[in-house]
């Protein structure tokens, strides 16, 4: 990757985006892995968007290069738009009829839910959310 540099607080935003993407990672294959739990399809996807991005803005913030942006708003923005129609789904305004789960767990239904009300599909946009606030106006924006 061969563009403008970072310096300053623009290499600890995207040093942020990378622990935001990596937290993301790890916690899903906790949850799969060591906690039994099976991904619905969605998830399945979203982890697709999510995995690739620690070692893209790890190598930006190894490289401090700027130019990761390009790279790593498309798999940000494609997994924002499956956690929000996972969301929908999970919350009911899309009718289950439309789920694209098929023998597996169902994308609606919630396997896990902390504090009460924080599940797993809330947990997977936040963290699309905040990569994509962090990238488009913190390391995307001109100088």
């Amino acid at each position: 990757m061969n563009g403008p540099s970072l310096s300053g607080a623009r290499w600890y935003w995207l040093f942020a985006a990378w622990a935001i993407s990596l937290i993301a990672t790890f916690s899903a294959l906790f949850l799969s892995e060591v906690m039994g739990l099976i991904p619905c399809e969605l998830c399945w996807h979203q982890r697709i968007f999510m995995f690739p991005l620690v070692l893209i803005l790890g190598v930006g913030l190894a490289s401090s290069d700027v130019g990761v942006f390009k790279y790593a708003l498309p798999l940000v923005v494609l997994g924002w738009l499956l956690s929000v129609y996972h969301n929908l789904l999970y919350i009911g305004f899309i009718p289950e009829a439309l789920q694209p789960c098929g023998a597996g767990p169902s994308c609606a239904k919630a396997d896990l839910n902390l504090l009460g009300f924080i599940s797993i599909p809330l947990l997977s946009f936040s963290a699309f959310t905040a990569l994509a606030i962090i990238l488009v106006t913190k390391i995307g924006r001109k100088k």
